[in-house]
């Protein structure tokens, strides 16, 4: 695969098919624990090193299996990953695991992660599904770093709060603060909040969509005029 391909995974990846702003998987965890942004940022690691050694698996053993077993199979590979994601979580970051609970092993559920496995990893090579893993997690823990910071910001006026719950105490004061007398909107840490974040990311990708489109489409139409103009 040439790196003009490899580039087209990590923008599809990270932005034309974000699987959280344009496809609208995985969003249980996405709108659950989103809270702050520390929380979304664990749950997006978590899930990137999911996608990226099932992709890689799937890849390997995509000759050895069977068509009628293949969905089971992608399901038991996945399964194992997350239990030993959830088990290295459990003993190196016990407090994180603790917040984020149940939507640790819930990421077996994730209809992304399986939706990689079939619609390309069961066609691809080992580096390009790799590739493909890494651009889609890392696009699904932007859109949960950015609608956790924009929650936790908003609704209590701060930034990276319990950060050392991830880096440890070097990072107990990496905390930003709007400062004391901020009073937050308690809204947006509720989970109405978390739907109206969402839209407002989705609505904010679509019109920097649009007007890509519409200064793309403004170029052609120069270049089109202007190759007229010199052919006559």
């Amino acid at each position: 695969m040439s790196d003009a391909n490899y580039g087209r995974l990590i923008r599809e990846g990270l932005w034309s098919n974000n699987q959280a702003l344009v496809a609208l998987l995985g969003l249980c965890p996405l709108l659950a624990v989103t809270s702050t942004a520390v929380n979304g940022l664990g749950l997006g690691i978590a899930t990137t090193a999911v996608l990226v050694m099932s992709n890689a698996t799937v890849s390997l053993i995509r000759n050895l299996v069977r068509p009628e077993v293949r969905l089971p199979v992608f399901v038991i590979v996945i399964a194992s990953f997350v239990t030993a994601v959830e088990l290295s979580m459990n003993a190196w970051f016990h407090d994180l695991y603790k917040i984020l609970g149940i939507f640790i092993p819930l990421i077996v559920t994730n209809c992304s992660i399986i939706g990689r496995a079939e619609a390309f990893a069961s066609k691809n090579h080992l580096l390009p599904s790799i590739v493909d893993g890494l651009a889609m997690g890392l696009g699904f823990t932007c859109a949960l770093v950015t609608l956790g910071s924009l929650r936790e910001l908003v609704g209590m006026g701060t930034l990276f709060s319990q950060a050392d719950l991830m880096f440890g105490d070097i990072a107990a004061n990496w905390t930003l603060s709007l400062g004391p007398n901020f009073k937050g909107m308690l809204l947006a840490i509720l989970p109405p909040g978390a739907f109206l974040g969402m839209g407002l990311m989705i609505a904010l990708k679509n019109i920097i969509d649009n007007r890509q489109r519409k200064t793309k489409l403004a170029k052609a139409k120069a270049t089109k005029a202007n190759l007229s103009t010199g052919t006559a």
